[in-house]
């Protein structure tokens, strides 16, 4: 009895064995390739898939996403002989499982080596300051070589970037100096720039200061000049509408002398011609100074033409 069960239980774990074999779960984005006595039958695509037990073989599970690979720094010598380091990164996709398989013993290998023979002939027809300056042109041209290159191997190339370009040390060196010396121009020349617009900015505001200065001063003065005018206007229309005779005048011009000699430093004073005219007057309208009209009334016409059209008499010296 113990050895059918035995044989029994060997039976039930074959038989369990040979349904985990039958039965294939492939995940999504993924294939498989399955083989018959060595040889390739077909390619099991997402979901649940048959085999048969012993008979069929997976022989690769491949993942269909797309993948992105990093390769290690190459030295590249550039047309102007400097040996620069590149650091590119391949995104790639498995188009064909099949052609992926075994059209290629590593199509990883063979992407890695195309790309570092492909570099090496677009950066050795280019200088260093091109290099530097047309990434997006080296990886055009890169992505072109190796997609058409890895189409037989049912993968397709979708993007090439070179994450990094390092040159040499010393023309590191040579480039931060110059970059240094650049920017050292450029600040120099806007800070000229800055001084000579603040000059101008300057002397525009001086200019125009001045101008406003002395458009000021003759507004000012010009308002001056037309109110001493009308204030003489004034004074002379007012004489005239008063109508004064000579008794007034004569009175005005006694009042005008002590104003005329005032000044420590006039040694000299001028007596018009009507001061005359005016004394007679006042000696007319006043009888104290009787005496003095009747001693001049006789030889009146005669002072008259005597006195010349201004008289200049020395002014009295006080000590």
């Amino acid at each position: 009895m113990e050895p059918v069960i035995i044989v029994l239980i060997i039976l039930v774990v074959l038989v369990f064995i040979a349904l985990i074999k039958t039965i294939q779960v492939i995940p999504q984005a993924s294939a498989a390739i399955v083989e018959r006595f060595g040889r390739y039958t077909r390619t099991l695509n997402a979901g649940l898939n048959i085999v048969v037990p012993f008979i069929d073989t997976i022989r690769n599970r491949i993942d269909l996403r797309e993948q992105v690979v990093p390769f290690p720094p190459q030295p590249v010598i550039t047309q102007d002989n400097l040996v620069v380091n590149i650091d590119t990164v391949i995104y790639y996709q498995v188009t064909d499982a099949r052609a992926a398989t075994y059209e290629v013993a590593s199509y990883i290998q063979a992407i890695e080596q195309l790309t570092v023979t492909t570099l090496r002939n677009i950066i050795g027809g280019m200088d260093l300051e091109r290099t530097l300056t047309s990434r997006e042109e080296i990886n055009a041209a890169l992505r072109g070589v190796l997609d058409e290159a890895t189409g037989k191997w049912g993968i397709r190339v979708n993007r090439v970037e070179l994450k990094a370009i390092e040159p040499p040390t010393s023309i590191q060196d040579s480039m931060e100096k110059q970059m240094r010396a650049d920017r050292d121009k450029r600040a120099a020349i806007l800070q000229a720039e800055g001084v000579r617009q603040s000059e101008i900015l300057r002397a525009e505001g001086e200019k125009q200061s001045q101008i406003l200065r002395a458009e000021g001063e003759a507004k000012a003065a010009a308002l001056r000049a037309e109110g001493e005018a009308q204030a003489v206007r004034t004074v002379f229309e007012a004489i005239h509408a008063g109508d004064p005779d000579q008794k007034l005048l004569s009175y005005q011009y006694l009042q005008m002398l002590p104003k005329i000699a005032e000044g420590d430093a006039n040694k000299l004073w001028i007596v018009p011609s009507e001061i005359g005219d005016a004394l007679k007057g006042l000696s007319g309208a006043m009888g104290n100074f009787g005496g003095i009209g009747g001693g001049s009334g006789g030889n009146g016409g005669a002072t008259g033409a005597s006195v010349p059209a201004q008289e200049r008499r020395e002014k009295p010296h006080i000590d």
